[in-house]
């Protein structure tokens, strides 16, 4: 099991058939699967940057899903789990989804029930990755200005004209101009909108 650029459905459930049973099914919806014996198994081969979601049975002899679910939280993953049992027990069912589970499913399993609950569970994935991207290129544009230019950026993103920008720092007008072309360019920005939105990443960062 290598590092994946594309998304996988991984399976992790101690019942033989049910394994080859669900990856059959979606391996039928075009999805591509990875199949584990055991909690135990899955977390010594689990990578970060896997790409994907869990379909975690609970009840599993050794480590439970839950179990599993918990040690993946500690561990900083963000795989999206879709839970699975054959024993109707609510209080995991709730325990799994207070702990993020995308959806918990009762065997015997519904085939549309459980593709509907993996296709939530991938474009979460895909979207927070997508979001965690963007979110990571704004950094590194932000990371390139001087102390001046954030200053400019902040005080030109909350509204205020040239003239008032130059007052607060102490610089003309003309040279404020400069400094918003500079960082205009470095951030890639097009309009005050996408400014706003630097400067609002900006202020996040500062506050983490």
């Amino acid at each position: 099991m290598t590092s994946n650029v594309e998304q996988t459905v991984f399976i992790v459930d101690d019942d033989v058939a049910v394994r080859d049973a669900l990856a059959l099914l979606l391996g039928l919806k075009g999805y591509r699967t990875a199949i584990y014996s055991s909690a135990e198994d899955f977390l010594a081969a689990y990578r970060k940057e896997w790409r994907g979601c869990l379909v975690l049975d609970i009840k599993m002899g050794g480590m439970t899903g839950l179990d599993l679910q918990a040690r993946l939280i500690e561990q900083g993953s963000e795989l999206p789990i879709v839970v699975i049992t054959g024993h109707g027990d609510a209080a995991s069912a709730r325990q799994a989804l207070k702990s993020g589970a995308v959806d918990f499913l009762e065997k015997p399993l519904d085939d549309e029930q459980l593709a509907a609950a993996v296709a939530s569970a991938l474009e979460r994935d895909a979207k927070r990755r997508a979001e965690k991207t963007v979110g990571e290129e704004a950094s590194t544009r932000l990371s390139r200005l001087t102390p001046r230019e954030r200053q400019v950026m902040d005080l030109a993103a909350a509204g205020r004209h040239n003239r008032e920008i130059g007052e607060a720092l102490g610089i003309s007008p003309r040279t404020v101009e400069v400094y918003k072309a500079r960082l205009m360019e470095k951030l890639q920005a097009r309009n005050l909108s996408e400014l706003i939105r630097f400067a609002l990443t900006a202020d996040r960062e500062r506050a983490a």
